[in-house]
């Protein structure tokens, strides 16, 4: 091994890996270190030496990349939240657009090409419209964390407020910190209901109001692009997707597993007037086989939006078999995706048209995609 645990070294960042950590060579030997920007010069410490790399933590930049800022958040580089706070904003969506079309083109043999640029959030800071408050006693202090995972170790570090978070949040961290839990190891969920919808308390929405706009126009120019007059819905939670895009269809079908998501989704579907759809309260590898079925593959649409783990591969290759005309996927978790699409292509079942990502998570790691899959003739 060419290094030990504690040693120092100055590395120049060449990359940044998806996941937020910088990508620095010493010998041909990677170093990964976190809180970094490409082309800065760094003084590292090494925490951790595998075979074909080693992890570091920054000490200090030492020649500083003209993109980097000041983070606003004190907690930031502690706190696991975020990782891009030390960067321009431009930069952060430049970096996001190259790590998808990196990770495409690498996992899913896919064209970088077809990766358009991420469309950025208008609110940076103060988007998030739910959050997860750990709780932990800390035995030496003699005190109760309350906060959020750390970066560099699986300790709760104790936040009074999260920059990220809207303002309605922080209010509720600081209920939260005058009602603490009774002990540790309790989780407390904090969210900002949507107007006019229901969401019951453990169900999935998408968590930046801000950007949620655009999600939705990108979903509608890919439908109304394939000309579908039928859609199928899958991983449907509260309904949103078939209610936001009923109009472009003619029939829509939701598919979703929790069963107080579906009850939500029937009301929401009242509350928005909407009457050319309905929902099924199915696990979608069992819905989707009769589904498709029902409408004629040729004028059908299928959305999927599933967990960060992806698809069932029996789903993928059900959709294989019955080849809709489209397939709109939209993930927050571009590796399952990439995997995912590459599975759909293959011997030209479907053809990737286009990728849009969109910056709902700005100032971390994430980012939601939507691809637009046709079927080929």
């Amino acid at each position: 091994m060419p290094f030990q645990i504690g040693n120092k070294l100055t590395l120049t960042i060449h990359d940044i890996a998806f996941g937020g950590e910088g990508v620095g060579r010493t010998d041909d030997f990677v170093v990964f270190v976190p809180f970094v920007i490409v082309g800065e010069t760094v003084e590292a410490e090494i925490t951790e030496v595998k075979k074909n790399f080693a992890r570091a933590k920054l000490l200090c930049v030492i020649t500083p990349s003209p993109e980097r800022v000041e983070p606003p958040c004190q907690y930031f580089t502690r706190c696991g939240g975020c990782q891009y706070q030390h960067m321009d904003y431009a930069t952060q969506l430049q970096m996001k657009q190259k790590q998808i079309a990196d990770l495409f083109e690498r996992v899913g043999k896919i064209s970088r090409d077809v990766v358009a640029p991420v469309l950025p959030c208008p609110s940076p800071y103060g988007y998030r419209n739910r959050i997860m408050i750990r709780s932990q006693w800390n035995g030496p202090a003699k005190k109760l964390e309350i906060g959020f995972i750390r970066a560099d170790r699986p300790f709760v570090e104790d936040i009074e407020e999260c920059k990220i978070a809207e303002p309605a949040l922080n209010e509720q961290i600081k209920h939260v910190r005058a009602h603490p839990p009774h002990k540790g190891g309790i989780k407390v969920v904090l969210r900002v209901q949507p107007e006019n919808w229901e969401v019951p308390p453990d169900s999935f929405f998408q968590n930046n109001f801000f950007l949620l706009p655009k999600l939705v126009e990108t979903v509608r120019e890919f439908l109304q692009a394939s000309g579908a007059k039928h859609l199928v819905d899958l991983y449907c939670g509260v309904g949103f997707f078939g209610i936001e895009t009923a109009d472009v269809v003619e029939s829509f079908v939701g598919v979703e597993y929790d069963k107080l998501a579906i009850a939500a989704a029937r009301k929401n579907a009242v509350s928005h007037n909407i009457q050319n759809g309905e929902f099924i309260a199915a696990k979608v590898e069992e819905a989707l086989p009769e589904l498709l079925k029902k409408f004629s593959p040729e004028k059908t649409a299928v959305i999927l939006d599933p967990p960060r783990k992806g698809c069932w591969p029996e789903t993928l290759e059900l959709l294989r078999q019955t080849r809709p005309a489209q397939v709109i996927y939209v993930s927050c978790h571009p590796a399952t995706m990439a995997r995912d699409l590459n599975i759909l292509c293959t011997d030209s079942v479907f053809e990737l048209v286009r990728v849009q990502p969109l910056d709902m998570f700005p100032q971390t790691q994430h980012v939601e995609c939507v691809a637009d899959l046709r079927r080929r003739n």
